[in-house]
């Protein structure tokens, strides 16, 4: 099987002349993750999540400065007991930590994985959601490539109309001019916007705009795409408050498309990717070699730092097993964690 990673939806056709089985648009997919993320925090509703079955979803949710959230540890919230969420990770300043403990304080630009039905989710994002200043609900997006011009095809179906940077002049750009320079940032109206969306190409440059907005703006949320993982972390300490690696997504997308076309499976060999499009991996797999044992007994996070969030067995979903949950032989397992965390429960388990 032949896959290829096409840029535009016009190299996508080229891909197949050439003889590819599928092509893959991760810039699309990339674009569309960040839309749907500025949208979130522009119109307060919670849209994007994973259905892994009836009244269970996941969702990762950024916690916003000024937050009802904010500088709260997880017990003083009380998600389990009042709304039955549970929080099974979450990311700070680029470092992944699977199933906080309860006096794991939640910082300002914390993302929350959460689970639960999508009231109580919504009920936890309404929580996250720092007050808006009357007439701040502009979004600018720097750069109108294919992630640019993806994100803003998401903002504008869902009703919002941002303000386009871009260094070369076209129709649908607001601005021509360099986002880097503070004749730009000024013109584009950044101290009175509330989301700049970072679709540029290099990430010298992303994360240049990201330190020169931050200073400018410093209550502005900034959202940004990244090409190598590696400078994801460097982007949050920039002042980055949401980044999602070109990578990571390129990567997700390729293994989903294999594993769906691998011939042969048996039943202790299954796993799919569920999406490639957020800051934790998720996938659906068989484990054999936890058949029998409880997940305390395979020490299951502190080998992998992995989380299992849910079981399926039977056509029945299982949400939030305890340690003393054990494994049958036709169960399928819901797993999250960071990429790395991810690959060693594969690895360890499979």
């Amino acid at each position: 099987m032949v896959v290829s990673v096409a840029e535009n939806k016009q190299d996508a056709e080229y891909h197949r002349y050439a003889g590819a089985d599928q092509v893959i648009r991760p810039r699309q997919a990339l674009g569309r993750a960040l839309g749907n993320k500025a949208t979130l925090s522009v119109t307060r509703k919670l849209q994007e999540t994973i259905e892994l079955g009836d009244d269970f979803e996941l969702a990762e949710i950024l916690v916003e400065k000024n937050s009802d959230l904010a500088g709260q540890t997880l017990a003083e919230l009380k998600l389990p007991r009042e709304l039955g969420i549970t929080v099974n990770g979450i990311w700070s300043n680029g470092e992944f930590s699977p199933a906080p403990e309860p006096n794991t304080r939640i910082d300002a630009n914390t993302i929350l994985l959460v689970a639960g039905n999508h009231e109580a989710l919504q009920e936890v994002k309404s929580r996250t959601i720092s007050p808006m200043t009357p007439g701040s609900e502009q979004v600018i997006v720097a750069g109108y490539g294919v992630v640019g011009q993806a994100v803003i095809d998401v903002l504008e179906t869902n009703d919002v109309s941002p303000t386009v940077v871009d260094i070369t002049e076209d129709d649908r750009v607001d601005i021509t001019g360099d986002i880097n320079q503070q004749e730009t940032l000024s013109e584009s109206g950044v101290e009175n916007a509330s989301v700049v969306v970072l679709a540029l190409d290099a990430d010298t440059t992303t994360m240049y705009a990201t330190v020169a907005i931050e200073e400018l703006a410093p209550d502005i949320e900034v959202i940004t795409r990244v090409n190598d993982v590696e400078n994801t972390a460097k982007l949050y300490r920039a002042g980055a408050e949401y980044v999602l690696a070109l990578s990571t997504v390129t990567g997700r997308m390729v293994s989903s498309v294999l594993l769906e076309d691998e011939e042969g499976l048996t039943p202790e060999t299954q796993l799919e990717v569920l999406t490639p499009e957020t800051q934790f991996e998720i996938i659906r797999t068989t484990a054999p070699e936890l058949v029998g044992r409880t997940l305390k007994e395979s020490a299951v996070r502190n080998r992998t730092g992995a989380t299992v969030v849910a079981i399926e067995r039977n056509g029945e979903l299982l949400t939030n097993p305890g340690a003393g949950s054990v494994i049958k032989g036709n169960d399928r397992l819901i797993v999250t964690g960071s990429d790395d965390a991810v690959n060693a429960f594969i690895t360890t388990f499979r």
